[in-house]
């Protein structure tokens, strides 16, 4: 009997020592807690503006334009064409541009004789033609062969900024073979989030 009191006197001891550490312990512990946190993977969306004076309306934005047509090209021929793209992803991209081409559609190569240089375009008064002044820096010149190859880095966009370019094709010289000569070449311009 006096056994079954002293496992009862420390049965009560265990007990009042659990509530005692319990109630220590809950005085001197808390949380705080973040709860249903949210994570979205930004995005990448380049698109063009089709008419370079309407500015970014939903409405002139296009994911492919339709190319120029150059005619007379020959020894000394000069032409701009004149871009701008729109960044509508939610992340900062970085942008470059490379032509692609299949072979069969050069049959005369004349992708070695015609040149592009790449310049940004500050198109300051938003009427959609090259003025005066509006050139900015020059991003190099390459045949199209080399933009197909090596491509161009053209920079950075943020949301909703816009980038000018003059895409200024030239031929310097072309021989009397490829007289009669065409070709078609796409320009693709890519988008990496950054």
């Amino acid at each position: 009997m006096k056994n079954k009191k002293i496992i009862g006197l420390l049965g009560l001891l265990a007990i009042a020592i659990s509530v005692t550490v319990g109630i220590t312990y809950a005085a001197f512990t808390d949380k705080a807690e973040v709860l249903g946190s949210t994570f979205n993977v930004g995005s990448a969306d380049l698109m063009f503006l089709e008419d370079l004076a309407l500015g970014t309306d939903p409405s002139n934005y296009r994911d492919e334009l339709t190319g120029p047509s150059f005619t007379n090209i020959g020894p000394g021929w000069t032409q701009d064409y004149l871009l701008k793209l729109v960044s509508l992803g939610t992340s900062e991209i970085s942008i470059s541009t490379n032509a692609y081409y299949d072979t069969a559609n050069d049959p005369e190569s004349i992708r070695e004789d015609i040149l592009v240089e790449i310049i940004k375009w500050y198109h300051t008064n938003q009427n959609g033609i090259l003025d005066e002044g509006e050139e900015g820096p020059n991003l190099g010149q390459k045949t199209i062969i080399k933009w197909k190859t090596e491509g161009f880095t053209l920079g950075e966009l943020f949301y909703g900024q816009t980038m000018g370019l003059i895409l200024r094709f030239s031929a310097p010289s072309i021989s009397a073979a490829k007289q009669g000569a065409g070709a078609i070449f796409d320009f693709e311009f890519n988008s990496i989030q950054l």
